[in-house]
């Protein structure tokens, strides 16, 4: 049954959170934009030993974030990931549906305000955890640095 992929559970929240070595960010800025949650949220990741994978949907000119290489789809990022974060409004996630079932991630994360429960149902059906409308950064702190 596909409901036990949508996670809402904060235990099983922290589970994926501690379990997540690569993190692909879908939507991630650039540090022209460091004041935004979608540059400083993989920013506070990676400063804590998570290896960020970079997917802008922007920024054509970019090469590497956070010194990361950048990937143009998440079907291009090689190897498996952990979660895929996604920064992305929820009237556009349905566009990513393809590109994110190719690359199957462990789980998908919406950010904190992003919720887009048809998205949620078609991931999760696809075998796919999904965590909606948490901040990854919040739970990180609380699941891996008791903070």
């Amino acid at each position: 049954m596909y409901s036990k992929n949508l996670v809402e559970d904060d235990d099983r929240v922290a589970e994926i959170v501690r379990g997540a070595k690569r993190i692909a960010v879908l939507g991630i800025k650039t540090a022209e934009a460091a004041d935004q949650a979608s540059f400083y949220v993989p920013e506070y990741l990676q400063k804590h030993g998570v290896e960020i994978v970079p997917i802008p949907v922007y920024y054509p000119e970019a090469t590497e974030i956070l010194g990361q290489p950048v990937y143009r789809t998440c079907a291009a990022v090689p190897g498996k990931v952990d979660i895929l974060d996604v920064f992305r409004r929820p009237k556009d996630i349905p566009a990513h549906l393809p590109d994110i079932l190719q690359m199957k991630p462990a789980c998908v994360w919406f950010q904190l305000g992003i919720r887009n429960d048809a998205a949620a149902e078609a991931l999760a059906r696809a075998g796919i955890a999904v965590v909606q409308d948490r901040c990854l950064k919040v739970e990180y702190a609380r699941a891996v640095k008791g903070r």
